[in-house]
Order: C-alpha cells, then sequence, then structure tokens
C-alpha cells in the first residue's frame, strides 16, 4: 500500500505547521496508522529555511508530550504533485499556495486545517508567533482537536482501521 502524504503549510514554518506535523506524527504513531500515512511541513516563505522550529513552539509541544523534529523549508510546485493533501493554517497561506504555477491542477487536495475542527469550523489557526504561552497552548489546542477530526477522514477515505 503507498502511504498518502500530507503536508502542513503555515508562514515562516516555525509554529504552526511544524507542530501540526509533529502532532499528526504523534497521534498516528499512537493509533498505529504511520504505516498509512506520512507528514511533513513548511512555509509559504523563505525566512526560516533550515532553522529549526521556534523554541516556543517546541517547548509547549514536549508540555503536551510531542517531540518535534523538524528544520523549516518553503513551499514549492513540487510539493503540489508529491502530496496528497494539503492544510493551510489560514487563508492567507491557502491563497499564497493557490498562486502557485501549477496549483489549478491540485485545488481539490488543498485546504484549511480548521476546516476538521470541530469548535470553530474554517476559522483561521492563529499565528502564536508574537504572543505567549497562552497563545501557543491555544494553538496546540485548536490543532489537537482539529488533528482528530483528519486523522478519521483519513481512516475511512482510506479505510484503515487502527491497531
Amino acid at each position: 500500500m503507498v502511504k498518502a502524504k500530507i503536508l502542513f503549510v503555515c508562514l515562516g514554518n516555525i509554529c504552526r505547521s511544524p507542530l501540526a506535523e509533529a502532532i499528526f506524527k504523534h497521534k498516528i504513531k499512537q493509533h498505529n496508522l504511520d504505516r498509512y500515512f506520512e507528514a511533513d511541513s513548511c512555509g509559504t516563505s523563505n525566512y526560516h529555511i533550515g532553522d529549526t522550529p521556534d523554541s516556543r513552539t517546541i517547548a509547549n509541544a514536549l508540555k503536551n508530550g510531542v517531540k518535534i523534529d523538524h528544520l523549516g523549508r518553503q513551499l514549492c510546485d513540487k510539493d503540489l504533485e508529491n502530496y496528497d493533501y494539503i492544510l493551510a493554517m489560514d487563508q492567507s497561506n491557502y491563497q499564497n499556495i493557490l498562486r502557485l504555477s501549477n496549483a489549478s491542477e491540485h485545488v481539490g487536495k488543498i485546504d484549511l486545517m480548521r476546516n476538521y475542527d470541530t469548535v470553530d469550523r474554517g476559522s483561521e489557526v492563529p499565528d502564536p508567533y508574537h504572543g505567549g504561552e497562552t497563545h501557543f497552548q491555544h494553538v496546540f489546542e485548536i490543532l489537537d482537536r482539529s488533528m482528530n477530526n483528519f486523522i478519521a477522514h483519513l481512516e475511512q477515505k482510506h479505510q484503515v482501521e487502527r491497531v
């Protein structure tokens, strides 16, 4: 079976998208689904290529039992071909993805992360970069619950079961 590939996208790839990637990987490993899915993250900007995630993101993830192992990279045209699901953290980055030269061929796989949120479906994942610990925790909670629904969607769509 070919693994479905998921890409999480934010602006700089140091806060929201690497956290989403880490939460996803943590959850699919917990449920023995990592043989079916793989994930990565990137940013639409080139601000932090090669950088580790923001230290506050790493600390918040660890506080919540999730380990992040990622280096920042920028979104490129090839990502739209290589990934089956591309989840943007907000409208601005969603629009940036749609600006890629080949986006019209892949628009069906591009979505907003919070379209899987049960609390505030369709809203944006706020950028915690200019905030404090409470902002990072709020983002963690949004991504955590959104990820549960996204993974349930994947399980149903790909007809896989947790072991």
